[in-house]
Formats: C-alpha cells, sequence, structure tokens
C-alpha cells in the first residue's frame, strides 16, 4: 500500500511514500505522519490511499504514524486541493498556511557520537575534543548543547569538522512544540474529609501551637472551598497572603493535596442562549427573506444601512443553527473587528462561542483548532486563517463586511480570497453563506441583482435613526504657511469644538500613519527614500525615525540633503501621528487617542483603546482604516475625514470603489444612537462624482455607474483577472524574463493581454518587479487553460539559466 502524502513546502506536486504493513492498521486520510526528504524529517498529512506503486522511483517508507485520529478530514483535504488549483500554489503551501506551527512540528538535528571513532581524540583541536569528549559520555547532543559547550562561539563549523572526520553524524528527529498549559490545584486530604476528623484536627491546639501560618492558611482555603468548585494554587496563595513554603508544609504533613491538571489557555465561559432583544419590522423582513432565499440558493447578500441592525439578523441566524446542534463560522476581515463583536456574541451565546486569529500564541490556536476538530466549538469567530479549521458540521458561514480588501491574502501564498474560498467551504458542508455589507462590492451585488446570489435588503437605521448629514469643505480655499496641506480646516475645528461642548465624541479619519509621509529638501527638491525600495520614507516622530512602511527598514532622521547639503526641510503632507500633535495644540483639555498598527500592537492594546472609547474616557479618535470598519459607538456625533483627496487618486481599477466604500463605512460611525450625526469630508477635488454618491448615500446609483465603466473596459465582473508579477534583484533581467513571458502568452491570449510594466512601486526589498495582467472572459475553459498555459511558461522560464532566479507568481483575482 502507498500513501499520498502532503508536506509543508512549495512542491511542484505531492510525493508518494510507501505505508509499512504495520502501520496500515488505523491509518486514515488526515493522520499526520513522519516522512523523510532529502534527509530531512517531516511532518506530513495523508491525502489518499493508492494500490499502486510508482514507475518512476522507488518510494521511501513512512517512518511513524504521529496521529490515533486525522487531524483534518476530507472536507478539508477537498478545501486545500481546491485552493491549490484555482489560486495556483501547492497543496504544501496551502497546508503550511492552514495549520498551526505546532502541528508542523519541527526537524531538529541531533549530533550521534560514531562508536567506530574511539576514543582517541588527538587529532582534534580545542572546540573539536570538547564536543567529542562531550558525544563520548553522553552518545547524543543537540545543537543548542553544543552551543553551550562551546560558549556561544562558532557551531556549525565545529559541527562540521566533526562530521568530516566521522567523529560523530546528523539525526533529523522531530520535536513536538505543543506543551500543555497546566494548573495544580488544591484539595483535602481524604483523611480529613468527613467534618468530625476535620474539627478534631482543627481543635488539636498542640499541632497549631507553632504553625499559626499554616493554620490561617488551611482556613483560607476551607473558606475559599464553600465557594468555588475548585481551588488553584495560585489563587488560593494570593486570596490567603501564604507562602509557597507554608503550603508545602501542611501538604507534606498530608493535610492538603496537590494535584497538576492541564488546563485551558483560554477562558471558557458557561454555555448558555440569552436573545433578549427583539427585531425590528424591517429587520424581520430582511429575515424571512433571507429564508426564503435559502430555500433554493446556497449564497444570499444582505445589503443593510450602516447601524441598520445587520449584526442582530446573524445573531437569529445563528441561534436557529445553533439549537439544532450544528456549527457557525463567523468571519470578519481583521482583528480590529473582533473585540466588540466578540463581547456582543459572549453575551448572546457564552461558551459556545470561540475566536481565532492570528494574535492568538501557537498553543492558544493549537487548543482552539482541537476543540473545533471535536465539535466542542459550536460558533467560530475569526479573522479569514479561520477558514481552515476542521468543522465537522458546518450549516452556516456569515462573512461580515464582505466588501473589505483584507480578506484578500497576499503574501506569501496561498493568495486567496476569504469570501470568495468561504462560499466553496460552505458548498462542501451543503451549508449556507450569508454576505454582509453597507457597501457591498460590485461583484456581489451584481451576482445578487443577476441571480446567481439571493438578496435582502435591510435600508433604514435601527430604530429609523436618521442618515448622519455629510458636508464637503474645500481645502483649495485654505493654505498652510509654507504651503503644505491644512490639516485640521476653521469648519472642521468649530464642528469638533461644538461636539465636545455638547460632551459628544469625534472621529477623524486618516489612511496614512505616521508624522510626515515624506520631508522635502527647500533648496532643490530632494527626498529621502529607502535603499531597498523605491519609495519615500516616512518620518516617526515617536521614536525619531524614518522608516519605509515596504521594508520595515528604520533609518535615523535626515537632516543634511544628499544632492545639494542643505540643512532645511519641509515636511509634506501629514500622518495620524502629526493630527494626533496638532489637536493637542487645537483642543488642550480633550482627551485624544490615535488607532493605527503603530498604536494598537499588544494583543489587548486594541480591545483597551475600544473600550475607553465605549466609556467615554476618549474624545476624539484619530485612526486608519482600522476606525472605519463595523465599529458600534453610542456617541459619536461628528466624523472628519481629512483628506478625500488620497482616497481618491489612485491608479487602480477599483479606486472608486474602495473611496465610495471608506468614506461611507467612516460615515456610518456617526449619529448610529440619536440620529444627529454630522460628517465632514475635506476635499480639494469637490466635482468629483463619488463625493455625490456619498453625500447621498447612493449605493445604487454608485453600483449603476461603475458597473457601467466597469463593462466599458471589460473588468470584473464582466472578466476574470490574472496578473503575473516577476521579481529579481537585477533591473535588466526581470524585464527580460517578463518580456520572454508576455511573448509567449501573446500567442494565445493576445486580446486580453496587458503588459508587462512597471508598477507603482517598481522596487522592494532590493527586488526588482514587472507585471502583467490578463483580462481574460468569464469562460471556466478559457481560464483553465490560462492557469494551464502560466504553469507551463513558469517552468520554461525556470529551466532557462538566466532566469532560473528570477520569482514568478501568479495571483488569480487579485486586489
Amino acid at each position: 500500500m502507498y500513501a499520498e502524502v502532503i508536506i509543508p513546502l512549495a512542491l511542484p506536486r505531492n510525493y508518494t511514500w510507501q505505508v509499512p504493513d504495520h502501520l496500515l492498521p488505523g491509518l486514515k486520510p488526515g493522520c499526520r505522519v513522519e516522512v523523510t526528504l532529502k534527509n530531512k524529517k517531516y511532518a506530513g498529512i495523508v491525502k489518499k490511499f493508492l494500490t499502486d506503486k510508482p514507475e518512476a522511483f522507488d518510494p521511501r517508507p513512512i517512518e511513524s504514524v504521529l496521529d490515533a485520529e486525522p487531524l483534518i478530514y476530507e472536507k478539508q483535504l477537498t478545501l486545500w486541493e481546491w485552493i491549490s488549483q484555482y489560486y495556483m500554489c501547492s497543496e504544501g503551501e496551502v497546508m503550511a498556511a492552514s495549520l498551526p506551527a505546532h502541528f508542523k512540528l519541527s526537524s531538529e538535528s541531533i549530533l550521534v557520537f560514531n562508536e567506530e571513532f574511539g576514543d582517541d581524540f588527538s587529532s582534534l583541536d580545542h572546540d573539536e575534543y570538547l564536543v567529542a569528549e562531550t558525544l563520548l559520555l553522553s552518545k547524543e547532543l543537540k545543537i543548542p548543547a553544543v552551543q553551550e559547550i562551546l560558549h556561544g562561539a562558532a557551531v556549525y563549523p565545529v559541527v562540521k569538522r566533526l562530521i568530516d572526520k566521522s567523529v560523530c553524524y546528523i539525526y533529523e528527529s522531530l520535536k513536538e512544540l505543543y506543551k500543555p498549559k497546566t494548573e495544580t490545584y488544591i484539595s483535602l486530604h481524604p483523611d480529613y474529609i468527613s467534618e468530625e476528623k476535620l474539627e478534631a484536627l482543627l481543635n488539636e491546639d498542640k499541632k497549631w501551637s507553632r504553625a499559626e501560618k499554616q493554620m490561617e492558611l488551611l482556613l483560607s482555603f476551607l473558606h475559599i472551598q464553600k465557594t468555588e468548585p475548585e481551588v488553584s494554587r495560585s489563587a488560593l496563595l494570593k486570596k490567603s497572603g501564604a507562602s509557597d513554603a507554608q503550603l508545602k508544609a501542611l501538604i507534606t504533613k498530608n493535610i492538603l493535596v496537590a494535584e497538576q491538571r492541564s488546563v485551558d489557555r483560554l477562558r471558557v465561559l458557561p454555555r448558555n442562549i440569552q436573545i433578549p432583544f427583539t427585531l425590528s419590522a424591517a429587520q424581520e423582513s430582511a429575515l424571512s427573506i433571507i429564508r426564503e432565499n435559502f430555500k433554493t440558493k446556497s449564497v444570499c447578500l444582505l445589503h443593510g444601512y450602516t447601524s441598520s441592525g445587520k449584526t442582530q439578523v446573524y445573531i437569529k441566524l445563528i441561534e436557529e443553527q445553533l439549537l439544532e446542534n450544528k456549527q457557525v463560522l463567523y468571519l470578519v476581515p481583521e482583528i480590529a473587528l473582533t473585540s466588540q463583536i466578540v463581547r456582543r456574541l459572549q453575551s448572546h451565546f457564552g461558551g459556545y462561542l470561540g475566536i481565532y486569529h492570528s494574535r492568538f500564541s501557537q498553543n492558544e490556536r493549537f487548543e482552539i483548532w482541537n476543540k473545533v476538530r471535536k465539535g466542542e466549538i459550536k460558533i467560530l469567530l475569526g479573522a479569514r486563517s479561520a477558514l481552515f479549521l476542521p468543522f465537522t458540521d458546518l450549516s452556516l458561514v456569515i462573512v461580515d463586511e464582505e466588501h473589505d480588501s483584507s480578506y484578500k491574502q497576499q503574501d506569501p501564498a496561498p493568495r486567496y480570497h476569504a469570501r470568495d474560498t468561504a462560499i466553496y467551504y460552505a458548498s462542501l458542508f451543503k451549508a449556507k453563506t450569508l454576505l454582509g455589507s453597507a457597501t457591498p462590492s460590485v461583484e456581489s451585488y451584481y451576482n445578487s441583482v443577476t441571480g446567481k446570489y439571493g438578496l435582502a435588503e435591510l435600508l433604514e437605521r435601527f430604530g429609523q435613526v436618521a442618515m448622519p448629514v455629510i458636508q464637503l469643505i474645500d481645502t483649495k480655499k485654505f493654505f498652510q504657511k509654507d504651503g503644505s496641506k491644512i490639516i485640521i480646516t476653521p469648519a472642521l475645528q468649530d464642528a469638533i469644538q461644538d461636539s465636545l461642548d455638547h460632551k459628544k465624541q469625534v472621529i477623524l479619519f486618516r489612511n496614512r500613519r505616521g508624522y510626515s509621509p515624506y520631508q522635502v529638501c527647500k533648496i532643490c527638491g530632494w527626498i529621502p527614500q529607502c535603499k531597498n525600495c523605491d519609495v519615500s520614507l516616512t518620518f516617526h516622530k515617536l521614536t525619531n525615525k524614518l522608516l519605509c512602511h515596504y521594508c520595515g527598514t528604520s533609518y535615523p532622521p535626515v537632516n543634511t540633503c544628499a544632492a545639494c547639503g542643505n540643512h532645511e526641510f519641509i515636511q509634506r503632507n501629514f500622518g495620524t501621528e502629526k493630527i494626533e500633535e496638532e489637536l493637542g495644540v487645537l483642543f488642550p483639555k480633550a482627551y485624544i487617542a490615535r488607532m493605527d498598527v503603530d498604536s494598537v500592537r499588544g494583543k489587548t492594546a486594541h480591545d483597551m483603546l475600544i473600550k475607553s472609547f465605549e466609556q467615554q474616557r476618549v474624545d476624539i479618535l484619530v485612526g486608519t482604516q482600522m476606525v472605519v470598519k463595523g465599529l458600534d459607538f453610542d456617541h459619536v456625533d461628528l466624523v472628519g475625514i481629512l483628506d478625500a483627496d488620497s482616497l481618491l487618486n489612485f491608479s487602480e481599477f477599483r479606486v472608486n470603489e474602495r473611496a465610495f466604500q471608506l468614506m461611507e463605512q467612516v460615515s456610518g460611525r456617526a449619529g448610529r444612537k440619536d440620529g444627529k450625526g454630522k460628517v465632514l469630508i475635506q476635499v480639494a477635488n469637490t466635482k468629483h462624482p463619488v463625493l455625490q454618491y456619498v453625500i447621498n448615500h447612493d449605493f445604487k446609483s454608485f453600483y449603476t455607474q461603475e458597473l457601467t465603466a466597469r463593462q466599458q473596459f471589460s473588468y470584473p465582473p464582466f472578466s476574470r483577472i490574472i496578473r503575473v508579477s516577476f521579481k529579481h534583484k537585477i533591473q535588466d533581467i526581470v524585464h527580460d524574463a517578463a518580456s520572454v513571458f508576455a511573448l509567449h502568452l501573446h500567442k494565445d491570449f493576445g486580446t486580453y493581454l496587458t503588459g508587462p510594466g512597471e508598477p507603482v512601486v517598481a522596487r522592494i526589498r532590493n527586488q526588482y518587479i514587472m507585471e502583467l495582467m490578463l483580462k481574460l472572459p468569464k469562460n471556466g475553459s478559457t481560464i483553465a487553460f490560462a492557469k494551464q498555459v502560466i504553469q507551463q511558461q513558469r517552468a520554461i522560464l525556470q529551466n532557462d539559466r538566466k532566469f532560473r532566479s528570477v520569482t514568478v507568481t501568479p495571483d488569480i483575482d487579485p486586489v
């Protein structure tokens, strides 16, 4: 018997290993096995069994089985295969992205002493002698132990010399990385469980005459035991104020017993279902339409205004599935959205809810994975990586804010879109998918109005609260002394002051972090740029550094122009740091907070900031698009968009759609409770057509106009895009590679091919970039043929000696 095994590497295909007869009983697809490839061990996943031996080679045997039960099931293996085929990557790359790191195990190098060498070490130098002598005694050494022996000296040259001299050899073993969390629990010794014996113990004056602290500790334990089902060692010592020595003394005397147990890393709440609210008539209507659509269609789009109560509709649908003991997957685009919705769902569903995202440690993700696999978690809230969890009885997938570009994975592979992948994943279970958004993507809305998806609409705010009033402020009328953009116009300043006077809160949106996006020499116009990328450096005042937002390299502030030697620079444009500083000057009594990647780095930093704003301990919140997405605050009556021009001026076909979505979404944070919201948009190009749709909250007119333009230029939803990028450290080579590749594609796809050409940022991390794009008709056979040709041409290019080191990356449905 043979097995096709997936290992977490970007291999062109899966390899086959032979299954020894003694491992065959109990081995199933989805189980991990230990295999060796090029003398390195891997924990692979069995995809399927094969009866025929491969003709080209003799498969090596599987060395061991790592799981008694499958780690993933048939539907997850099917999903992996679909992602690898659709998004043009390997199943090994999908595996690497899917599994928590602790499931993949790591190959650990072990030095094993060669007994044939003997104990004559006279030919070895000092470092070699130290390692060889230790090996002679212990027979095996791990690399960290060798580092200790050599006190941090270069280890690998010494190891290589020892191997070359046959003193030892390398053995690879798989290391288990997961460690269960343990907690020590304290209980009363069985001898004193009866009240009579316990009373007699407490009344033994002679026993306690010199152990008053131990007596106090015992009494504290008995008191805690009355209110708590179990008493942990840490809780007992904290509440009693006793020392560890006093507790050990009671354990030694056989009065108390200590027991170590494995515990969950994440707090487990009691399981309950509490739905204390009643849906409005509009919500009930939308819910009925969704149910009706689900009778004939597997996907439905819920288009609801901001603050229309979409989440309450989701909660009602989740309750229905929970009462049938089914599983629900609730996807949000970013971790930033989870904190508020977690508290909300926990209040309704308690311990039925699990959370999964990248801010969790690998140990926590390991535990959640197993709970989902065993069916213990019924509702899973998570970002896009939650798609890979091994559900067993999935019946509903909710994709909230389905329009959000964060659902698309960029680097590394697999470059999947979580919304589209979720729809396929749900279909494997015959489950339903509900897409929700106030500003649906053009593609999803098109699929709804053409009948591919169902459509339900919720076109009024909850409680019939009015939509916020939106006004434009023409920034061309205002000038700074140094000619730079104005940050806070007088009209916006007055509106902020008015909100603060009425004890209301303000959100200001600027999609640019840092202090100043770039600085310019006052004399010659020279701009400091990253040495590794073709981009200007952003000044971060808090750390007093220039930072590249593409490769992350930081530089000290530049005080001298590299071109003319001048010492005067002008800070151009503004980021969230500079806005925060300006607000501090204009509103010295207000409490101002900033929400961007720089300010919410910790695991709980974002949640703490959200809670502070909810509790009105923050008056003005400045942020990037983190503040746009689905957050719900009762006391915000003013939203300011500080530079709308930066949203409207991109060379990308989705620019109008993105700008409309961002402005409409951030506008929706205002007046959610009392309907007295106001939105001020600072913009120079006041005649831009998108702005009128935003002012009128008119998604349907925007959609109609955008669809016409997309059809005219053959962009999605009327075509399917494949972008192929080329990267290399030498510019001429990457240009030649892209040209050769395009020449071969032109034969079959000439009318659909655009490029090759340089992207806006043509060098990142010292890699020059070229791109070409295929705009293919929505025809399955044409798309499949294009993928096949791209794979073939990539293989041909990589076999050319000149282009062997060029990285060729296809991206399906790029965002």
